[in-house]
């Protein structure tokens, strides 16, 4: 059996976080393994508290995970302190760790900014670039860039400036791009489009989250990046079309729908 590690922030109504990392593993028929980051107590209408773990329990966890059961791709989320990604980094170095995705959870739905200027500066000088690829959303990638998308050149231009930080594969979401939902895939100078149309859910909470665990389960099973991502598309897109409808806010998608 394949082996995943997620490395993330604990939602407790179950859509984000690693509750939706490891239900999107488990749906890929893989064994799932958690390293939390941070409890929040949130749910579908917003974040209400935060509470980090120290970054001494962050690696005596990793630790626990490396030294038994080895995982054969890692997934990375919300890291909210320095201390956090510094232990993470050392750690992943340490062990080797292979496939690795990075979901660079920086900004809120609400637009709010989740890691401090010096945090965002640790998270793109020294966990980014170990990464295989980076999943970052438009108001994410505007934070690594410096300047606003409005736009696919845009878009691309960020994926230039972004990848001169050493960051060698880089996945740029659409889904807040005005014109279209396409994501622009850029891999050391090479630029692909995946299409994607809108659909009509608004139920997307956890979205990010599952994409890039999934990613992570393809990778693990040997597929490319790019046809882990592509894999991962077909995933997400039968999820958010089951038209799972939970909570009074923005609910989460189907994780199991193909079970």
């Amino acid at each position: 059996m394949y082996k995943v590690l997620t490395i993330a922030g604990s939602d407790c109504s179950g859509g984000a976080g690693i509750q939706a990392d490891i239900k999107t593993i488990t749906a890929h028929k893989m064994y799932g393994m958690s390293v939390i980051t941070a409890l929040t107590a949130q749910n579908t209408t917003g974040v209400y508290d935060v509470m980090d773990v120290t970054s001494k329990l962050v690696s005596k966890q990793l630790d626990c995970v490396f030294t038994d059961i080895r995982p054969d791709s890692v997934k990375i989320g919300m890291v909210s302190s320095i201390d956090i990604i510094n232990s993470i980094v050392k750690k992943i170095s340490e062990y080797n760790a292979k496939n690795i995705v990075v979901d660079p959870v920086m900004i809120s739905t609400s637009g709010s900014k989740l890691l401090s200027d010096d945090a965002i500066k640790s998270l793109t000088n020294s966990l980014l670039p170990i990464a295989d690829v980076i999943t970052p959303n438009i108001p994410e990638a505007e934070c690594l860039c410096g300047f606003e998308i409005k736009s696919k050149e845009d878009m691309i231009n960020s994926a230039v400036k972004i990848s001169e930080k050493g960051i060698k594969n880089i996945l740029i979401k659409g889904g807040h791009s005005k014109d279209s939902a396409d994501d622009l895939f850029y891999s050391d100078g090479d630029i692909n489009w995946f299409k994607a149309r809108r659909i009509n859910n608004t139920n997307t909470h956890g979205t990010g989250c599952t994409l890039s665990s999934a990613i992570a389960c393809n990778l693990a099973k040997g597929m490319s990046i790019y046809d882990s991502i592509s894999k991962a598309k077909e995933y997400i897109t039968g999820a958010l079309e089951d038209g799972l409808d939970l909570g009074n806010g923005n609910g989460p998608l189907n994780h199991c729908f193909a079970l």
